[in-house]
């Protein structure tokens, strides 16, 4: 599958010849300005949770493509009331089918609202099962057993997990992570963006080399095939 990362917690797979697209946050990220949102290419949009970080670009996107927007109740309720047409509520638990494949949402620990401090529904994670492979988002998220039920419903080729401590899962943890939901390569994101979730990612890469795992760090607009 080619995966392009597009800084923080967004990035993009093309499965089942379809594009998908995980949290957009392009327009405020600093690191990200040489990406050119109305060029980005999405055909479904899953965002994780609430948090201006992961839906800054949704109405945007969504409204220039056509794309279908995912997410709890409490976002598709939010994303129709700012005009998006095209969105699907689904909760943890929650299993839908489409063109690309099959998405489960399962549970995320991680608080979620919305920048006037609404609820915005709890946090969630994908798993994906494509013609094209598996694999897993775990959205923001401490480490937690609830992720050994995953290799249960899904043989994964690769997990994204966030690994920028502080907010989320660091190194450490994701690395746990990596065995709890049996995979040997990890994409990393939610790091650098803010000084508060800033590490040192050759010494991130090398942890997880100790642990004979992968860690692809790929450069905001860079694509890789996993």
């Amino acid at each position: 599958m080619k995966i392009t990362y597009y800084g923080h917690s967004c990035f993009s797979v093309v499965a089942g010849g379809k594009h998908l697209l995980f949290d957009p946050f392009i327009s405020g990220n600093e690191l990200a300005k040489h990406i050119n949102i109305d060029e980005m290419q999405a055909d479904y949009i899953f965002i994780s949770h609430g948090h201006f970080d992961h839906i800054l670009d949704v109405v945007r996107i969504a409204n220039r493509t056509g794309a279908k927007v995912l997410g709890v109740w409490e976002l598709h309720d939010y994303f129709s009331k700012q005009g998006v047409k095209n969105t699907q509520p689904i909760n943890p638990g929650g299993k839908l089918t489409f063109e690309f494949g099959t998405v489960k949402a399962v549970s995320a620990m991680h608080s979620s609202s919305f920048q006037d401090g609404s609820y915005a529904g709890v946090a969630s994670g994908f798993v994906f099962k494509t013609p094209d492979g598996n694999f897993y988002y775990s959205g923001d998220t401490a480490l937690t057993m609830d992720m050994t039920f995953i290799p249960k419903w899904a043989k994964l080729d690769f997990a994204v997990l966030p690994i920028g401590d502080g907010l989320t899962m660091g190194v450490e943890d994701a690395i746990e992570a990596a065995g709890l939901v049996d995979v040997m390569e990890v994409v990393g994101v939610h790091y650098d963006t803010f000084d508060f979730i800033k590490i040192d990612t050759a010494e991130a890469r090398l942890a997880f080399e100790k642990a004979s795992l992968k860690l692809h760090l790929p450069e905001i607009g860079q694509s890789i095939n996993l």
